[in-house]
């Protein structure tokens, strides 16, 4: 309050509004970074590549590379002539097909997550995994003898003493930023947060090493206190080698984020990077391509930092366009200072949704028999991955003798209920622009959706190969939906094409509805213990010989896969049916069908819709999809 009489009012409002925020340090968070993880999965399935200058292609694109052909000059998402030219010898892989990278990314994540206590464990892309780790290095820390720090043991179950690993705890594993004296090690485990992230590297690299000796996989690591700092950490000494990241001093954590370029920070996208650099450069970039990777480049985060009123207010106000988020100010502000409170997500089994596309930029579909071409591919990889993410075994109960190994059946754990069909056309070149203008006005991309029910017949595991159910999904569902969104007969100059399935139904046995710690996918089928449950009580009931009429003989019994295809069948038009998705409750369907039945029909699509509800509906129709 003094100083009040030495500053103007504006300085003191700066000296408020452009306070450093607080950071939390209670947490304790690990960031792994697999090494060159498209390339590594080509060289694990083909060990003759390792050495060699390997680059995975995508189109005419060179999607990434290895780091030998890094150290060649070879770049990540230059053209393949011009990546040719710099390495005459530089080996080409196709990696359009993404199926082998998402099932090592799966086998890696699982790995990770068998060592999770809370279940915080969150992949971004395929490639990098953040663990919060906070109760693993909580527990740990009370087991730590401070007078025997080099025979110590880190304990990877609460439930099992002798589970985890040995490891010298009077240094750190890997790197550390700022670099420590290893004499000095002592000295700073004097400081709670210091001792918890000692052991924390110990953790990361105990991971790191199992990942590779198991699998084949190398990985940086990063460990700090929040997300953000782990990331960035992870990068210093990367590949094959992990940062720990100290905060001995005050100003330790900002010194490090002072120095990166302010499009490093995650979270900090082109667009607003872009818009930063010009406040601070006292520039203006009219046209911002999120593709290229030297936007928001040209300042540090210190630059920014130390800008002459430089404000969470400041930068709200700088951000401050159509359609930009509340709050971005705050958010970016704290981002400068290394603060982020973003939570590390709960794994799940279970994805959202499963979407599969390709683009065509360079030559785009204009023939109906290119786009079935396109339309079975994708549909081949949809369905193979929905057999893949969604589908689990069902586990024999060995006690019971009446089982046999063909018991053992495929069941979904969830399945979708939605099928999405999406495209994109890229606008045909103009021959006569009218003006200048015209003529140098950017292409304008318009993508276009269309949902309806996924077809029952895509959820049969039991009689139907991949190829018969590709073959009529794609037939009787993606091209009417594909004609209905392009009403073209041909010439759309389709520039992409994405085929997604979602609106996940978990299914009884899931680990999303199981009981019980650790349950997992493959947990108890509370469907099959009702299927067997008369064979179990057979000995413990008594039955009544006396001759009766067989009333099940006069019923037909109906399977709900069998029963919803007979349905799609009776449909004119199969593109806006309403295909019922696997039901197993059966008495749910019966009251479904009640509902339905005492409910007026649209006549348009002739769905039962409560009488309160029509008017919405027609209105519905009136405006499409």
């Amino acid at each position: 309050m003094k100083t009040t009489a030495l500053t103007s009012g504006r300085a003191k409002a700066t000296s408020i509004a452009g306070r450093a925020p607080r950071r939390n340090d209670d947490r304790v968070i690990l960031h792994f970074d697999y090494d060159c993880f498209y390339a590594s999965v080509f060289e694990n399935a083909n060990p003759a590549l390792k050495g060699l200058p390997v680059g995975v292609k995508q189109k005419s694109i060179l999607a990434t590379c290895n780091y030998v052909a890094r150290a060649k000059g070879v770049k990540k998402l230059q053209l393949i002539s011009e990546a040719q030219k710099v390495c005459p010898e530089l080996v080409i892989v196709n990696g359009e097909d993404l199926t082998p990278f998402r099932d090592v990314s799966k086998k890696l994540l699982s790995v990770l997550r068998s060592h999770s206590w809370n279940g915080r464990v969150e992949r971004l892309g395929l490639d990098e995994v953040f663990l919060d780790v906070t109760d693993v290095i909580a527990y740990n820390v009370e087991l730590l003898n401070l007078n025997a720090l080099q025979d110590s043991f880190f304990q990877l179950s609460r439930q099992d003493p002798e589970k985890g690993f040995s490891f010298d705890g009077s240094r750190f594993f890997g790197c550390v930023h700022p670099s420590v004296d290893p004499k000095d090690v002592p000295m700073i485990l004097s400081k709670p947060l210091c001792v918890r992230l000692l052991l924390a590297s110990h953790l990361a690299g105990y991971l790191r090493h199992k990942l590779e000796e198991d699998f084949g996989y190398t990985s940086s690591g990063g460990i700090s206190t929040n997300k953000t700092l782990a990331k960035l950490a992870g990068s210093v000494n990367k590949p094959k080698n992990q940062t720990t990241l100290l905060s001995l001093r005050d100003d330790d954590i900002q010194g490090f984020m002072d120095s990166h370029k302010l499009r490093q920070i995650p979270g900090i996208g082109s667009r607003i990077a872009q818009l930063i650099q010009d406040h601070v450069l006292s520039t203006n970039t009219a046209d911002v391509d999120p593709h290229n990777l030297d936007q928001g480049t040209k300042v540090t985060v210190a630059q920014v930092r130390k800008h002459p009123s430089m404000s969470a207010d400041l930068l709200e106000r700088v951000l401050d366009r159509p359609g930009a988020e509340r709050g971005s100010g705050e958010k970016v502000w704290n981002l400068l200072h290394g603060v982020d409170a973003s939570e590390v997500k709960e794994a799940s089994d279970v994805p959202t949704q499963i979407s599969i596309e390709d683009t065509y930029m360079s030559k785009p579909l204009n023939t109906i028999a290119e786009i079935m071409r396109e339309l079975r591919a994708l549909a081949t990889s949809l369905v193979r991955r929905m057999r893949i993410d969604l589908v689990v075994v069902d586990d024999m109960d060995l006690s019971d003798p009446t089982l046999t190994s063909q018991s053992q059946q495929q069941r979904w754990a969830a399945y979708p209920k939605t099928l999405r069909l999406s495209t994109r056309t890229r606008p045909k070149p103009v021959t006569a622009p009218s003006s200048a203008s015209a003529s140098s006005a950017p292409e304008s991309f318009s993508r276009n959706s269309r949902s309806q029910p996924l077809p029952s017949y895509v959820l049969n595991l039991k009689d139907d190969s991949v190829e018969a159910i590709v073959e009529r999904l794609a037939t009787e569902a993606l091209l009417p939906m594909f004609r209905r969104l392009n009403p073209e007969r041909q010439g759309w100059n389709l520039a992409l094409i994405n085929i997604c399935v979602t609106n996940m139904v978990m299914v009884a046995g899931s680990a999303e509805t199981g009981s019980g710690a650790g349950g997992g996918i493959g947990g108890r089928n509370i469907a099959r213990m009702f299927q067997t449950q008369e064979d179990k009580l057979r000995q413990f009931t008594v039955y009544d010989t006396t001759p009766v009429h067989d009333a099940a003989a006069d019923t037909h019994l109906v399977d709900p896969v069998e029963d919803t295809a007979r349905l799609e069948e009776n449909e004119e038009e199969p593109v806006v049916v309403e295909t019922t998705a696997v039901s197993l409750d059966t008495d749910m369907d019966a009251w479904e069908d009640e509902d339905e039945d005492e409910s007026p029909r649209c006549h348009l699509c002739g769905h039962a819709i409560p009488l309160f509800a029509m008017a919405a509906h027609e209105r519905f129709h009136a405006i499409g999809d």
